[in-house]
Parts: C-alpha cells; sequence; structure tokens
C-alpha cells in the first residue's frame, strides 16, 4: 500500500475511510456505521445526504459554479445576503461580507471593526479586545484574538495580545466566586481592561455566545452579556459575536446570542451555515458599523477569490431554507432538553463525569479525576484522547475539546449531534457514551 500524502490532523494516526452518509450516521470503507454524534466539527446540522440540498447543488452547477466578486454579482448571493439579514430580527439591515470558513469570518469582521473608526478618521481604535478561553480562528489574525492557549503557543511571536479578560467560567470560576454572589466579576473584568488600555485605542470586543472547542461548551450566566454590552456601549466600542459554531439553530435559537437578546455590531457565521456542504461562511456588519464606511470609501479592505461564489450561495440558502420549513430550531430546543438531561443523569453514574452543561444540542461534558476537588486529569492522562477513540471504535464520534482552569490540563468533549436526531438516537448515542465512559473508567482503576 502506497503511503498516503494527505497531511492529517495526526499524520501518524491511521483514519477509516469515510464513503458515505445518510442522516445522522457515517459509513467508512468496511461498511462500518457511526453515529455522527458532533455533526463533523459541530458542522453537519441537518445531517447527511439531504436530497433538497444535493438538488440546490445540482440545479445552480447546470446554471454558473463561480464568478468573480469584483466583477458580478450573483442571484443565490443576493438571496442569501437578504435570508440571513431576515434571520437576524433586528431593528436595522445587516450586510454581508461572504468568506470560506470561520477563521476568515471573525478576521473579516476584525477588519471590519477597525475600518469603521478609521473611515471616521480615527486611526488610534486598532486592538480588538478578547477572553482566555476561546477561540476565534486558525488565521494568524483570528489566532490572535483566542485565548486558546494550546493552540497559540507555537505561533506567540506573531501574534497580538488580544485576550484580556477572564471567561464566564462558573464550574471553574477564575475568581473563586460563586454566582449571584460574584455580581459579575467576569464581566466587569473588561472594564478594568479597558481602563488599562484605554478606550481610545479599542475598536471591539469579540466573544463566542457560548465557548466551544477553548472550554468544553461554556455557558455564561444570566445577565452576563447584558453587562458585557453596556460596556462596550459606554466606553464606545463595537461588539462582535463569533457565531461560527453556535448560529443558525444549533443552541435551539437562530443565533446564541438570542438567548440574550443581544444584537451584536457585527455577527460572525460559518459551520451551520451551510451545515457542512459547502465551504462558505459570512461576517455581518450591522448599518450603524457599515454608514461610516458606506459614506467614505465604500469598500470593505478585505477579499477573497471564492467570496460570494454562486454555487456556495445556493447551496447555504437551500440548507437555511430546510432549517426553516422544518421547523429544526425549535426542534433544537426540544431535543436539547431531552438530551441534556439524559448526559446530566450520567453524572450519577459516572466518576469521571464532573460537569455536563450546555444549550439546545450543543452540549459539554467535562472529566475529572475528583468531584469534589474538581480535581482534572493529568496530562499524561490523556483523557479526552481515549474517550475519543474509543467512542469511535464503538460507532460514535464525539468532539474533543479543551477544559481546565486557563483551558489545559483539562479534559472535555462536546456532544452536538445533526438537528434532525430522534429520541431513540438521542438514546442510542447515550448509551454508547456511557459505555465508553464506564470502560475508560475501569482502564483507570
Amino acid at each position: 500500500m502506497k503511503r498516503s500524502l494527505l497531511i492529517k490532523p495526526m499524520m501518524n494516526d491511521m483514519y477509516p475511510t469515510a464513503t458515505h452518509g445518510d442522516g445522522i450516521y457515517l459509513y467508512d470503507d468496511t461498511g462500518k456505521r457511526y453515529i455522527d454524534g458532533s455533526s463533523g466539527a459541530v458542522t453537519a446540522s441537518i445531517g447527511h445526504r439531504v436530497p433538497e440540498i444535493i438538488e440546490a447543488m445540482h440545479e445552480q452547477a447546470k446554471k454558473i459554479s463561480f464568478v468573480y466578486r469584483s466583477q458580478f454579482t450573483s442571484e443565490p448571493a443576493e438571496k442569501l445576503a437578504r435570508k440571513l439579514n431576515e434571520l437576524v430580527d433586528a431593528n436595522q439591515d445587516y450586510w454581508s461580507f461572504f468568506v470560506n470558513s470561520g477563521s476568515e469570518a471573525t478576521e473579516t469582521a476584525m477588519k471590519i471593526a477597525i475600518q469603521h473608526w478609521q473611515e471616521q478618521g480615527d486611526f488610534r481604535k486598532h486592538k480588538i479586545l478578547s477572553r482566555w478561553v476561546s477561540y476565534h480562528g486558525i488565521t494568524l489574525g483570528a489566532l490572535s484574538m483566542s485565548g486558546h492557549v494550546k493552540r497559540r503557543e507555537r505561533f506567540v511571536p506573531l501574534l497580538e495580545d488580544f485576550p484580556s479578560v477572564s471567561p464566564p467560567y462558573c464550574y471553574r470560576c477564575p475568581f473563586k466566586q460563586i454566582y449571584p454572589d460574584c455580581q459579575l466579576f467576569c464581566a466587569n473584568e473588561l472594564e478594568t481592561a479597558i481602563t488599562r488600555i484605554g478606550a481610545e485605542h479599542i475598536a471591539a470586543f469579540i466573544a463566542e455566545p457560548i465557548i466551544g472547542a477553548a472550554g468544553g461548551v461554556i455557558v455564561p450566566p444570566k445577565g452576563y452579556y447584558q453587562q458585557l454590552l453596556d460596556i462596550c456601549e459606554r466606553n464606545n466600542i463595537l461588539f462582535i459575536a463569533d457565531e461560527v459554531m453556535t448560529g443558525i439553530g444549533r443552541t435551539g435559537k437562530m443565533l446564541g446570542m438570542d438567548h440574550w437578546g443581544i444584537k451584536p455590531d457585527i455577527i460572525a457565521l460559518g459551520k451551520g451555515m451551510s451545515a457542512g456542504y459547502t465551504a462558505i461562511a459570512a461576517s455581518l456588519a450591522s448599518e450603524k458599523v457599515m454608514k461610516p464606511i458606506l459614506l467614505g470609501s465604500g469598500s470593505i479592505m478585505s477579499g477573497h477569490t471564492y467570496s460570494a461564489n454562486p454555487q456556495s450561495a445556493a447551496v447555504a440558502l437551500a440548507v437555511l431554507e430546510y432549517i426553516e420549513t422544518n421547523r429544526l430550531v425549535e426542534k433544537v430546543e426540544e431535543s436539547g432538553v431531552y438530551l441534556l438531561q439524559k448526559l446530566q443523569e450520567l453524572k450519577n453514574r459516572v466518576d469521571i463525569i464532573g460537569d455536563v452543561r450546555g444549550k439546545g444540542l450543543m452540549i459539554g461534558v467535562e472529566f475529572v479525576a475528583d468531584h469534589k476537588t474538581k480535581q482534572p486529569f493529568s496530562a499524561k492522562a490523556d483523557i479526552t484522547s481515549k474517550v475519543v477513540e474509543k467512542a469511535r471504535d464503538k460507532g460514535l464520534l464525539i468532539y474533543p475539546a479543551s477544559a481546565g482552569n486557563e483551558g489545559v490540563n483539562g479534559d472535555a468533549v462536546i456532544i452536538s449531534p445533526p438537528f434532525v436526531i430522534t429520541k431513540p438516537e438521542m438514546d442510542q448515542l447515550v448509551d454508547i457514551f456511557k459505555e465508553t465512559l464506564l470502560e475508560v473508567q475501569h482502564d483507570l482503576s
């Protein structure tokens, strides 16, 4: 057998070869079936091999698949921009800049925020504040905004020092406080950071509504985002919501920020926007943000060859219409309550589970060596990898995540199946997950 020349995440590992998918299931070349319990990378939200999406791909391919954005617009791209504006459901219009990945979406959001101030003659506001235990993407700009210690460490000399405040990690409060007695110290820390740096130098603050890969689904407490937004508004700082993982129904609302009634100045979307059927993402900028640019240069200083290509736009539009037609956001809200309860019940039966948290079909499970002290396992134990690999062997795919203080030396996984999962399929998912954890637990004893 010839060696593979494909650069995989771990080049010395052996990966199964996927051949096809159907609904919540994936199949490899041996015929083995897997429950896609993480929608890939929290992406394949409507499941695999959906006829309506395949038909949309085919119909657009028969017309035209590519035009360059500086030469043409297209009907699918125009329709997609209008549809996304409708889904935000705000009292002002949001403009869409289409890109190819979530990393590009957050980086474009950063550029738009900075340009918003430049177009008004303010070139001092160039910094973007963010949180530790966060992840906004792997390009250098997006990674500069990310407070993901492990993913930053190789590139620190090339990165900006944007992470400035602590996460709303109630299970492991950085300030050793308990909500609500803490009075949202983690939110108020943003005010401290702004004072130290100077609001005149800060263009925007970026946050994931629910922290994903960097913290194993960290859900902030009530009042947190209202406090952050108030701080940003008082200091004349734009608020960017990184909805790449949480957006388009994943949490049981169209946008994650809808849980807190927040309409950000800029929104980054990806993943579920196309449900994995094509590479597309977007930065949505509000009318407030766009106005100085429209009255000034009239151009966003960013560009991507495949931006707004009609093939991807048509596919994303079909995905959004499929979600609406089948009322999948409402289904996610209902299914999420059921799955979260089933997984929380495991916490009483599996000693290595420390915390189960989430909203909708975005659920995190954090593992600990000791329940009472919340002591994490040693890094050498490699618990996350053991759980992910053993689950895969049993036919369940789950997503590895970081956890622990500062997002290091902790273990967690994300369970985020496609929106179309049924109760019997959720029961099957939980049964395999339980078997996996009990075996890992037994191997540790």
